[in-house]
């Protein structure tokens, strides 16, 4: 009788870990800071173990003393944080200044006071956060440096200062300075969160 030929190990090779990209560490950060465990499921599945297990059984069945509860109210459970803002990834980037990535819709803020630019930023992104949009680009302009002119320029600082707040982080994945094609150091282009 012939002997049966051996079975091929068709287990895949092992391969090569490689290092993340920074864009892949923020973007994995990003998505582990928004994961609920399924702590109901677990629970469940403990207590059912623990009845159908005799040693737990017999151990259940003592009396366990209770402490008197002090009547302190409970504290309101904690908000949710706004998720981090990410860098736009190389590739995005030049594809946004090449033109090849379409940029959805454009804000000019010149001229505006700090207060009504702050409001019509906040809509404008609100906006494009409910249509679907992914990119942007807000139009700060550079302002004048040095001299009386000092104070000008408000806006380009601002602007990225209120994006890193968390009622704006609800609504922008990232942004970034554009390309010297979009308005250079006097724009960004901002990165909008998908709506769920």
């Amino acid at each position: 009788m012939k002997r049966p030929a051996p079975i091929p190990d068709l287990s895949a090779p092992s391969r090569r870990k490689r290092a993340l990209s920074e864009e892949e560490r923020a973007l994995w950060e990003s998505v582990a800071k928004q994961v609920k465990p399924l702590r109901k499921r677990a629970a469940a599945a403990k207590a059912h173990a623990a009845a159908s297990d005799p040693a737990t059984h017999h151990a259940a069945a003592k009396p366990i003393p209770v402490k008197p509860v002090n009547s302190v109210k409970a504290a309101p459970p904690p908000r949710p944080q706004a998720p981090p803002l990410a860098p736009i990834g190389r590739r995005e980037r030049a594809k946004l200044s090449r033109g090849r990535q379409e940029i959805d819709a454009r804000l000019d803020l010149h001229g505006m006071t700090q207060i009504r630019a702050h409001r019509v930023l906040f809509t404008f992104l609100q906006r494009a956060h409910s249509d679907g949009l992914t990119f942007v680009l807000v139009i700060t302009g550079k302002g004048k440096v040095g001299g009386l002119d000092s104070e000008r320029g408000v806006l380009r600082r601002q602007v990225p200062e209120w994006l890193s707040l968390p009622e704006f982080r609800s609504l922008v994945v990232g942004f970034e300075e554009a390309h010297i094609g979009h308005g250079g150091e006097g724009a960004l282009y901002v990165r909008v969160r998908r709506a769920r």
